[in-house]
């Protein structure tokens, strides 16, 4: 029994490569797309570090201006998140593969590295700084501290995507169902097998979306399959497959 709610598609059409014998791959729609959000990323953090050199500088002046220095403070915290969450959504359309272990964590955790760049000299030169009172060290200190924080929190990624989870979570669910789609909701934590399945279907939900895996991962990060629908799914592979058993006996 099919859904009453609205399903919006999202996927492209096309499908990404994946077999048994190949990892997984994006389209190459999503790899430009990637790259463009990149651009933006690198974008925003290049201002973030170039506004970083000129409040260093304006560490020089004496008295230092302290309107100016947390202006900068907050301007290349701004520009620092807004890199990191460009940068985690490219990586989530195209993520990088495991197997190398130091490139795997750069650029997936390229937004705390960032954070770190950006804000841990000027704390240095703050602290240091002699043309500040103690009162002003403080002060500008505990912005660009608590900047460094927030930034830096929001740059790491607790669940970096790989090309082994892609694969393996498309695999999945291509071995139970026979083809990559899934559904889910804007506010939803999981991803299901079928639009009709009992946890997307209630009062709360406006809405379904379907699409692929990596469309789930790159929209709302979604990574844990519906054990409901896994569940339903095994069942009526199950018996398909007893179906076929006896259909051969009987011939």
């Amino acid at each position: 029994m099919a859904t009453s709610k609205k399903v919006t598609n999202v996927s492209t059409g096309e499908s990404s490569t994946t077999s048994s014998n190949q990892p997984w791959q994006p389209t190459e729609s999503a790899k430009s797309k990637s790259t463009q959000i990149r651009i933006f990323a690198a974008i925003a953090f290049v201002i973030a570090i170039g506004i970083e050199v000129g409040a260093i500088f304006l560490l020089q002046e004496k008295p230092v201006n302290m309107t100016w220095l947390i202006i900068m403070i907050v301007a290349i915290l701004i520009f620092a998140v807004t890199g990191s969450i460009l940068w985690k959504k490219a990586n989530r359309i195209d993520p990088a593969s495991e197997k190398n272990k130091f490139k795997f964590f750069v650029q997936n955790q390229l937004g705390m590295i960032i954070a770190v760049i950006a804000f841990v000299p000027l704390i240095i030169l703050i602290i240091t700084n002699k043309n500040m009172t103690g009162k002003q060290k403080g002060i500008a200190g505990g912005i660009a501290g608590a900047a460094l924080i927030i930034a830096g929190l929001v740059g790491t990624d607790f669940n970096p995507p790989s090309v082994e989870q892609y694969t393996e979570q498309t695999a999945q669910v291509e071995n139970l169902i026979g083809t990559n789609q899934v559904f889910w909701t804007p506010s939803g934590k999981s991803y299901h097998l079928y639009n009709e399945c009992g946890y997307i279907n209630g009062e709360r939900t406006k809405e379904i979306f379907s699409g692929t895996v990596a469309d789930a991962r790159e929209l709302k990060n979604i990574t844990d399959i519906c054990n409901r629908c896994e569940n339903k799914a095994i069942k009526a592979k199950g018996s398909d497959l007893l179906e076929e058993v006896t259909d051969a006996v009987t011939e």
